[in-house]
C-alpha cells in the first residue's frame, strides 16, 4: 500500500504542568498532561498526552512524550499512540517530530505506521500538522 500524506490543525485544549525538580534552578525537569482536539487528516476531540520536559533555561528546552488518539484518520476509525520528541526555542516556537508507536493501531487503523510533525509559533491558537501514514494488515 502506497503512502498517504495528510495535513490539518490541532489545538491546545488544556495544559498542566507540574515541576518535577526544584523550578528556580537549571537545567530542571517537569511532567505535562495536554489534551489536544485535532482536525483535518486526524480527528480526535479529545486525545491524551502524556510530556518529560527538560528546561535548559526560563525558555528553552526539550521534550518527550506519548499520545493517545482516538477517533478517525481519514475516515477511518481507530486508536493508536504516538510517540513524539521535540524542542522549544527562546521565541517561543516548538519544534516536534512524532512517529506511530509500532503495534498501536486498533479498529479500522490495526498495522498504522507513520510519522509527522508540527511546528508551533507562540500564539497560535491552531497549530499545522503533517502526517504520512500507511495501513498494512497482516
Amino acid at each position: 500500500m502506497p503512502v498517504t500524506e495528510t495535513t490539518g490543525h490541532f489545538s491546545f485544549a488544556d495544559w498542566k504542568e507540574n515541576p518535577v525538580s526544584p523550578e528556580d534552578s537549571f537545567p530542571r525537569l517537569a511532567h505535562a498532561t495536554v489534551t489536544n482536539a485535532f482536525t483535518g487528516g486526524i480527528e480526535a476531540e479529545a486525545t491524551v498526552c502524556d510530556y518529560a520536559i527538560a528546561y535548559g533555561s526560563g525558555t528553552t528546552g526539550t521534550f518527550a512524550g506519548m499520545e493517545l488518539v482516538t477517533g478517525r484518520l481519514d475516515g477511518r476509525a481507530g486508536t493508536f499512540v504516538l510517540e513524539e520528541r521535540g524542542r522549544f526555542d527562546s521565541d517561543g516556537t516548538v519544534h516536534c517530530a512524532f512517529e506511530v508507536v509500532e503495534g498501536s493501531g486498533t479498529g479500522e487503523l490495526t498495522g498504522l505506521r507513520g510519522t509527522g510533525g508540527f511546528t508551533y509559533r507562540h500564539g497560535e491558537t491552531k497549530v499545522p500538522y503533517t502526517f504520512a501514514y500507511e495501513v498494512t494488515r497482516s
